[in-house]
């Protein structure tokens, strides 16, 4: 059971009679029908529909945790505290650090991560140090950081700037990050708009070379075109932004994908069901 404990990640408890309702009426994830043991992700956005803040979030008991970066943590708490007015909650600081533990017998009794789950990785994590493990190393966290990247799943200042995405960049409309079917939150006829006209146009992707990929930032282009930027980036493997409308003309056109002169091959996570827009062409009879 490979474990790796994340130390640049933390907690924050909502407590009380209310947080329920207040959760439910604020952030994307459906929280009314989160299950017991499992983590979504989830955003609070800008009213223009822009993630704000990204994190994971669970039920412990009555009270709910969220996972966010350590370094966001106090902000996201006064966000937070800004709507709470005369509402029963509480929002505090708790545990700092996450262990993760993945495989087919990862941590039982652990926080199933529901976006790994629809990605086909079973993948739990625990507030803190979980006993028995061992200490973690930089090999550990590395080895989950792939994990990341291979399941397609991207975090906040490694894939993408806050204040900068919309929940559907980052598939959170398919991997249980976004709900269309609970009443109103902060940015929501945004997000639903895009839904109801299809008119998401920039998604997570897969990105693959035959030689070491550049540093996170790099511009992938089509011609002299630029159609995302890359992300995280572990060796040969990585993920990137990108248009996909621009992504599928390159590809109805045979345009090399670059990224700082480096061939690529882009692709979208088969768990999303998408392709691109030159892909569904061909698909179609």
């Amino acid at each position: 059971m490979p474990t790796a404990i994340l130390r640049s990640r933390s907690l924050i408890r909502i407590s009380g009679a209310d947080a329920q309702d207040f959760l439910q009426n604020l952030i994307t994830t459906d929280v009314d029908a989160l299950p017991e043991r499992e983590a979504r992700p989830g955003a609070l956005l800008t009213p223009q529909g822009k993630i704000l803040f990204d994190f994971l979030i669970w039920r412990d008991g009555s009270d709910f945790l969220m996972e966010t970066d350590l370094d966001q943590r106090e902000p996201l708490i006064r966000r937070l505290t800004m709507y709470k007015l005369r509402a029963a909650v509480d929002l505090s600081p708790a545990e700092e650090g996450i262990t993760v533990a993945w495989g087919d017998d990862s941590g039982k009794g652990l926080v199933v991560d529901g976006a790994f789950a629809v990605a086909g990785i079973p993948l739990r994590r625990s507030p803190g140090h979980l006993a028995g493990t061992a200490e973690t190393d930089d090999t550990a966290e590395a080895a989950y950081d792939a994990l990341r990247i291979a399941a397609g799943l991207p975090l906040s200042g490694r894939d993408f700037a806050l204040q900068d995405a919309f929940p559907h960049d980052l598939l959170f409309d398919k991997s249980g990050g976004l709900s269309f079917r609970k009443g109103c939150y902060v940015g929501q006829e945004v997000v639903s708009r895009m839904q109801h006209r299809g008119t998401a146009r920039r998604r997570v992707v897969l990105v693959s070379a035959a030689a070491a990929l550049p540093a996170s930032g790099t511009e992938i282009t089509a011609g002299d075109k630029p159609v995302g930027t890359l992300g995280s980036v572990n060796g040969e493997r990585a993920l990137a932004i990108v248009r996909t409308d621009r992504v599928g003309d390159a590809l109805a056109r045979n345009l090399p994908l670059l990224a700082s002169g480096v061939p690529v091959t882009l692709a979208l996570p088969l768990w999303t069901g998408l392709a691109f827009p030159a892909e569904q062409q061909e698909a179609e009879p």
